[in-house]
């Protein structure tokens, strides 16, 4: 499907795009979930193929949203963003605006009628179109409107620039088979369709070859990757094919689905030693009428036996959680089940959201829609909940040795208490301070440290001496230092959130997972 509209905004003076002399800058901006994320970064790499630069913190000659659908409020996110730069575009005739992902899947027409300055609008499953149609929009000064219904080309196959050079996603699959009534990804990103392993494992150790150490599988439903093809072991075959790989050290996956996890995937995580011992499991509900209304086809005790499962595999892992409170007809004895369940799963964090109505859903026209009111005060009493268990979680970290990979990223008080930041094996936010004397890591580089404090979002090691600090150079980091001199940045060692992502960094919006969405 491919519309035009007209866009008397749009000019034609500026150089054309790739202009050796004048190339045009770019930012993307992302809401959403971890496969935006990634589609993010395939979009900047599309950009930079077509000739486009990052406009580092300055005003981007092309913005481009990278939309999310699943909640009420992304609607309002970007309608708010696009009339921030309504007067911005109208100073900037030759500025060009583009919106893809969910919404625009979903919304196709409606976004160019709601903000007509916008120059392209694409949906999930036309990423490789974007220049293209920025291109066309300059050249014809009129809108452009690519909806595809189905996978053009495989995303994976597109170049990508990544946000990160010490850990990358790799998407395993993309799509969705499931039913669930609150979710729409389904109807925007298609059916399931699986990549062959070889591609996967080739993307890997390309990322490895480039200096990474950790990867992240991605897929709406990643345990049900294979279905395809026909191999129900396909994704516990996947990650033990990953252990195989050397230079990766830490492999992470998601989201699985309760209903398709078995035991082969146990049994891979807990016998393949890079695979982290960290678990993000939705719940949704504890209720099993919830559920079942959710189309969720598991119930809370099938949930509860996976989690026994897997700790008694893994007593160490970190397991974390999706959670919504209010679905339609949810009453105080469901809820109360889902409170329950919470107690007993003891989930290192929980990603907590008040169900937001979305048209095109089977649960937006189910009876007995809750009030806001009700919903509000179920979830602080779900989040005040799911806070003290956090609280009591971290504290039994306290004393542990914990390896650390730091990140780029600093805590938002890093300034004063002059501590950098970063993962722990089982995906914990660690903030840290480096020893007087000590060599100061870079991102990428990894540190062993004790847990002195714990909070219900985060730890804290401060090393009394150099002697309770490690410190573990490591070939993301040698790749930090590499990217920082390339992009003409400062790769000053030990000054791991100085320059942040350097000027080769891409403004994902969301770089890196939240502790919790509220």
């Amino acid at each position: 499907m491919s519309l035009t509209y007209p866009s008397p905004a749009t000019g034609t003076e500026n150089a054309p795009i790739g202009d050796a002399e004048v190339p045009r800058t770019y930012q993307v901006r992302t809401f959403g979930c971890q496969m935006n994320v990634h589609d993010s970064e395939r979009m900047a790499g599309m950009l930079e193929a077509a000739g486009y630069v990052p406009a580092d913190g300055a005003q981007a000659d092309v913005v481009v949203f990278n939309t999310c659908a699943v909640r009420e409020n992304a609607d309002n996110k970007l309608y708010g963003n696009l009339g921030q730069l309504a007067p911005i575009k109208a100073a900037n005739p030759g500025m060009q605006i583009a919106v893809g992902g969910c919404l625009a899947q979903k919304d196709r027409e409606t976004i160019l009628k709601k903000a007509p300055w916008v120059d392209a609008v694409f949906g999930t499953h036309n990423v490789g179109a974007l220049p293209a149609l920025l291109d066309r929009a300059r050249h014809n000064n009129e809108a452009q409107l690519e909806i595809l219904e189905s996978l053009d080309v495989f995303p994976s196959t597109l170049p990508t620039k990544r946000d990160s050079v010490y850990s990358g996603w790799v998407s395993i699959s993309v799509g969705c088979n499931n039913t669930c009534t609150f979710c729409i990804v389904p109807a925007l990103r298609g059916k399931e369709k699986d990549r062959r392993p070889g591609e996967i494992l080739a993307e890997v150790q390309a990322l490895v070859d480039d200096g990474a150490i950790e990867v992240t599988l991605l897929g709406q439903n990643v345990n049900s990757y294979g279905v395809e093809f026909g191999d129900r072991q396909a994704f516990s075959k996947l990650l033990r094919a990953c252990g195989e790989i050397p230079g990766l050290e830490r492999v992470r996956f998601t989201s699985p689905h309760p209903a398709a996890f078995t035991d082969d995937v146990i049994d891979a995580m807990a016998e393949t030693p890079n695979v982290m011992p960290q678990l993000h499991m939705p719940l949704q509900s504890g209720s099993d009428k919830v559920l079942r209304d959710m189309k969720r086809s598991y119930r809370s005790a099938k949930f509860l036996g996976i989690l026994d499962k897997v700790r008694a595999r893994m007593p160490h892992a970190a397991i974390s959680t999706d959670i919504i409170v209010g679905f339609p007809g949810e009453t105080e004895e469901d809820f109360q089940a889902t409170l329950d369940v919470v107690e007993k799963s003891r989930f290192a964090t929980a990603f907590t959201f008040q169900y937001s109505k979305r048209p095109g859903t089977p649960a937006a026209d189910l009876p007995d829609q809750l009030p806001k009111a009700v919903v509000q005060e179920r979830f602080e009493r779900l989040t005040a909940l799911q806070d003290r268990i956090a609280a009591e979680e971290n504290a039994k970290q306290l004393g542990r040795g914990v390896e650390v990979m730091v990140t780029a990223q600093s805590g938002r008080k890093s300034e004063e208490t002059h501590r950098l930041s970063g993962r722990s094996q089982d995906q914990r936010l660690v903030h840290f301070t480096v020893p007087e004397g000590a060599p100061a890591p870079r991102p990428g580089d990894l540190v062993t440290v004790t847990i002195t404090e714990a909070a219900a979002f985060h730890l804290i090691a401060d090393p009394a001496t150099a002697d309770d600090y490690s410190l573990r150079r490591s070939r993301a980091g040698d790749a930090w230092d590499r990217a920082q001199a390339d992009s003409c940045g400062a790769p000053a060692p030990g000054a791991a959130g100085a320059g942040g992502s350097g000027k080769s960094g891409v403004s994902l919006g969301m770089p890196s997972l939240p502790v919790r969405s509220r």
